[in-house]
């Protein structure tokens, strides 16, 4: 008898952002498969682990600035791989960098990042990610030491070694984006990249040349001092996982603290920004 999945199909407002943080919620919960939709995601979690009340903490369904509604259903186990492989695509940033899974043909791109596609979120899909990426493909970050602030799949620790950076710290508060940046790194043959489970408090003491932090505006502003007093004279910083509108607020902040605007990059009214330490 095969077993049986209870599967939540969530539909999302604002997707991306209320993805994430959902996502992130429903991973300290035993459900092990998210899969992208269109509108949102779907959640599978064994139905021996499952009762009619364990969404009943989940913070981001009764927060207003989110609309999320699902429905629930009963399925007997799926082949999870030939689900991820049906919902990845590779990513090619500007003739450059290409990301795939291991089941894609490698191309002749000069970065070529392979990523296990265990959830589409983080792999180079996502707006912000791509914009992180266009930055990092402009540096020189040879022998820069470097944080992966809210790493994901350490798609872009990666990138930053491949072009020369190191030491690098790639950070992560998600139990699941921490293992799996692991894997990435060993399946990337890393050899500079230390990967952690944690938040900004892991910062205490250290330093940086470059600093990458793709995480939501909410998380970045509270966090900023403590990125600004981790970051070397003449360092750089690259900001995303906010919108357009956001940035005034960004700004703001990152100006009060004296950090010297660079340059921005827009895609689908998400931003990122690039910043000096002056």
């Amino acid at each position: 008898m095969q077993n049986l999945y209870i599967g939540y199909h969530f539909q999302v407002e604002p997707k991306d952002l209320g993805s994430e943080i959902l996502i992130a919620e429903l991973g300290e919960l035993p459900f092990d498969s998210f899969i992208e939709t269109e509108n949102g995601f779907s959640a599978y979690i064994p139905k021996e682990n499952w009762n009619e009340n364990i969404l009943e903490d989940i913070y981001i369904l009764n927060n207003p600035e989110f609309k999320i509604s699902f429905t629930i259903e009963e399925i007997e186990q799926k082949n999870w791989n030939a689900e991820w492989e049906k919902n990845f695509d590779p990513i090619d940033v500007d003739g450059l960098c290409h990301v795939r899974a291991p089941f894609h043909p490698k191309t002749d791109a000069q970065y070529d990042i392979v990523i296990e596609p265990k959830m589409s979120f983080g792999t180079g899909h996502h707006e912000t990610t791509h914009m992180m990426i266009q930055h990092l493909l402009e540096m020189d970050v040879e022998g820069l030491k470097t944080l992966d602030m809210g790493c994901g799949t350490a798609i872009l620790a990666i990138l930053a070694e491949m072009k020369g950076a190191q030491p690098i710290d790639a950070i992560d508060i998600d139990n699941w984006c921490y293992l799996n940046s692991i894997e990435n790194a060993e399946r990337n043959n890393c050899q500079h990249i230390s990967v952690y489970e944690g938040d900004a408090s892991l910062l205490a003491g250290k330093k940086y040349d470059l600093i990458i932090a793709n995480i939501n505006r909410n998380i970045l502003l509270n966090d900023m001092q403590t990125y600004v007093d981790s970051l070397n004279p003449k360092g750089i910083i690259l900001f995303s996982g906010f919108y357009e509108q956001d940035i005034p607020h960004i700004d703001a902040s990152c100006t009060e603290k004296g950090l010297t605007f660079v340059k921005k990059i827009n895609r689908n009214n998400w931003v990122s920004l690039k910043y000096v330490n002056s």
